[in-house]
């Protein structure tokens, strides 16, 4: 039996949703083992973005987002979001749901419309909506949208599921991510104890809320692989080594589970072995995202940011996603609205009532409860309050991005690394690594990340030699030492007695490449340890070359991302050993790199 074009586009849509079922709620619907071991989460290195809130042109002292009748006699491009900060700048260059005749939209020739949604699989629905019309040879099809933006770090999984429905339509049809016009600078967080923050280790049995493989929770793993601890991945158990998840439905619901002291009883492992016990745990660390934060700092506090993407600041960039196939086809288009978020993005980072236009618009789309513009434009900056217990909390944060931050972002700037590119792969390598039977397997970055469209966006603007070095990240030296926010050893090996790497270590030089790269937002220590063998007077200088020798590889990969002064070596010699130096073995652990993060 052949099905028509509307049993095609069901069937399309039914594969779709079981597939963002699996991503976004795999608690619910997936089987899961009764006992899972705990997983030493591996560490994960971000790329780095801390960029300075600057504008990278000049004369935008003055902006123009009114008008009237929008401009219907432009191509009209159809996007869905979330309700997300990082968005600000592309609702200024539309001025509101539909482009408004004096906004950047209009003026690149763009018809633009927006609308919130916060279901990704509707997000997903809609992009193959899209590519169904679009493969029934309609150029510019009426039904679903252009466009959606969702979390970078999310890319993998989110594009794995749909693309498997794409490529049923065709090949030519595969999503791509375009564009990034924004981060997420803070407002993403891991929330627990003060003591989690301040030992890393007593975290050890915690029980924390949150959408399990989404956003929030890749930071909490990153910074779990940074300290070298586990993750207990069984949500139907409770390991006193390693940190425990409660599954919620959203954000808001993993706050409020906090607030209401949800408790259930579970069964006690150690690494995934039943040891016979149960015991009631309570949930007393949460992952979340504004405005959940400060909902749980008003309602009940007692937790603080143990990290965020204010530190990972690379982690969560806001990416455009579109269909290649039309993309391609409207390339002119695609490069037009680019240049228009970008341009919006300019003017709020260059002037603040810009920002508080672009916050009115913003609370007119979303429609939030109680939260108006001043809301908006509160946490978009990013603040600290007092919590219902008097305890100061960081809430907030978000940043967009100038036609500079974007190229940056891709690494288009000169000695720069692409860092959508990496943040895609580094978090869909941690999800197929945890839960291989949900995520087996995901389209490579240089299959879906196509800078290809802002690079040419870039040639159509003169952008000066001081707006781009305005885009690059800089790190003073600061007068007061920022606590450690991770630390941790890594296996590089040398050749015996130098500072030279051995051939095998290259691979995990990489890997600590890409983790730093995403921790855009910290300052990077890097310690060198010998056993205590041979002349100890030579132990200190040769700890020391080593120590210098990862500084320097790290500089020479990406020196935009790893500038002067974001590395710093430390040498310690035979004086710091792990182990006592008593067999091969212990001293073969002696011979260390640690890698200490402290927030910039």
């Amino acid at each position: 039996m052949r099905l028509t074009v509307t049993g095609k586009i069901v069937a399309l849509v039914l594969i779709l949703g079981v597939s963002v079922g699996a991503w976004r709620y795999w608690s619910k619907i997936a089987p899961r083992a009764a006992d899972k071991p705990t997983v030493a989460v591996p560490k994960i290195n971000l790329p780095t973005n801390n960029l300075p809130n600057t504008s990278i042109g000049s004369g935008d002292s003055g902006f123009t987002t009114t008008g009237t009748g929008g401009c219907p006699d432009k191509t009209e491009v159809r996007l869905l979001g979330y309700a997300w900060n990082a968005q600000m700048g592309m609702h200024l260059a539309s001025g509101g749901a539909q482009a408004q005749s004096g906004g950047s939209m209009c003026k690149h020739n763009v018809n633009f419309r927006f609308s919130r949604q916060d279901d990704n699989s509707k997000l997903q629905e809609a992009l193959v909506t899209f590519a169904t019309e679009l493969s029934q040879g309609t150029a510019q099809p009426k039904k679903g949208v252009h466009f959606v933006t969702i979390m970078g770090d999310g890319g993998a999984a989110f594009i794995a599921s749909l693309n498997e429905a794409l490529r049923r339509i065709g090949p030519e049809y595969q999503a791509r991510i375009v564009d990034a016009i924004g981060y997420s600078r803070g407002e993403d967080k891991f929330m627990g104890p003060a003591a989690w923050k301040n030992s890393p280790a007593a975290s050890k049995g915690g029980v924390v809320a949150g959408v399990l493989r989404d956003g929030d929770w890749n930071i909490a793993q990153k910074w779990l692989g940074d300290n070298g601890l586990r993750t207990n991945p069984d949500e139907k158990t409770w390991d006193p080594d390693a940190l425990n998840w409660v599954a919620a439905n959203d954000y808001i619901d993993a706050v409020e589970k906090y607030i209401a002291g949800y408790s259930e009883t579970r069964a006690v492992v150690r690494n995934g072995q039943r040891t016979g016990e149960t015991k009631k745990i309570t949930v007393n660390g949460v992952v979340t995202w504004t405005p959940g934060d400060v909902t749980l700092a008003k309602k009940k506090g007692g937790l603080v940011s143990v990290v965020s993407t204010k530190e990972y600041s690379s982690q969560m960039p806001c990416v455009v996603i579109g269909i290649n196939k039309w993309c391609q086809a409207n390339r002119g288009t695609v490069e037009d609205m680019i240049l228009a978020i970008a341009e919006g993005g300019r003017q709020i980072k260059n002037n603040p009532a810009a920002l508080k236009q672009g916050a009115k618009i913003s609370a007119a789309l979303y429609n939030e409860a109680n939260a108006g513009p001043d809301y908006w434009e509160k946490y978009f900056k990013g603040t600290q309050e007092r919590d219902a217990t008097g305890q100061i909390v960081e809430l907030g944060g978000s940043s967009v991005n100038d036609l500079a931050d974007s190229m940056l972002s891709f690494g288009l700037l000169p000695g720069s690394a692409n860092l959508v590119a990496t943040t895609y792969a580094v978090f869909g390598d941690l999800v197929k690594a945890q839960y291989p039977e949900l995520v087996p397997n995901f389209p490579s970055a240089n299959e879906v990340v196509d800078s290809s469209y802002l690079s040419g966006a870039a040639k159509r603007v003169a952008l000066p030699t001081t707006t781009i070095a305005k885009a690059r990240p800089v790190y003073r030296p600061s007068a007061k030492q920022k606590p450690v926010l991770s630390k941790r050893v890594w296996r590089i090996q040398f050749n015996a007695g130098k500072a030279t790497f051995t051939p095998e270590t290259l691979k995990v030089l990489d890997q600590l490449g890409n983790q730093l790269l995403v921790a855009g937002g910290t300052v990077v220590e890097v310690h060198g340890h010998t056993d205590n063998q041979g002349d100890p007077r030579k132990s200190l200088p040769l700890s020391q070359a080593r120590a210098s020798a990862v500084k320097s590889w790290l500089e020479r990969r990406a020196p935009v991302n790893f500038p002067q002064g974001r590395i710093r070596a430390f040498s310690h010699g035979e004086a710091q050993p792990l182990y006592a130096n008593d067999s091969a073995t212990h001293r073969a652990l002696n011979r260390r790199v640690e890698i200490v993060l402290r927030s910039a």
